[in-house]
């Protein structure tokens, strides 16, 4: 695993903020060289730090009308139910995320649909359909002040 010192932590914010910044500006920002820079994001990689670059996507222009953060309880507690419920939601395009979860609920979804007749849709047709499905409390974003997902 890479160091994170003050300078690779300064990195991780930087392409955070901009991951298609070039190596030279990235050096400039964290006061490196371009040489020294392009070795430490390269060792960052190699160790499994930075594990990808994507594109952040205006869901808005997507058509996406709804956002909702789902808690989902299942009747059965056994890794078999867990996993089919996991591998279903692969096939499901609404289901942005998918987070296993300690506490009431097993799992929190975050569900994204163009508009409320389509999340309804979703919500007794997909979700409700699901083996061991028992619970789902839906939760609609109202707006994010802070969202720091790429």
């Amino acid at each position: 695993m890479a160091k994170l010192d003050k300078i690779n932590q300064h990195i991780l914010r930087e392409l955070s903020r901009d991951g298609r910044m070039s190596n030279l500006e990235l050096a400039d920002r964290v006061g490196l060289s371009p040489s020294a820079c392009l070795r430490r994001v390269q060792e960052l990689e190699r160790s499994g730090v930075i594990s990808g670059y994507r594109a952040v996507l205006n869901t808005t222009a997507l058509g996406v009308g709804i956002v909702a953060y789902i808690g989902v309880g299942l009747g059965e507690h056994s890794k078999a139910a867990q996993e089919g419920f996991e591998n279903a939601l692969q096939q499901v395009p609404e289901v942005v995320e998918c987070h296993n979860t300690t506490g009431t609920i097993e799992y929190l979804l975050r569900v994204e649909c163009a508009d409320l007749p389509a999340y309804k849709l979703f919500h007794t047709e997909v979700l409700g359909m699901l083996p061991h499905v028992t619970s789902i409390t839906s939760y609609m974003v109202l707006g994010s002040p802070k969202d720091l997902r790429a």
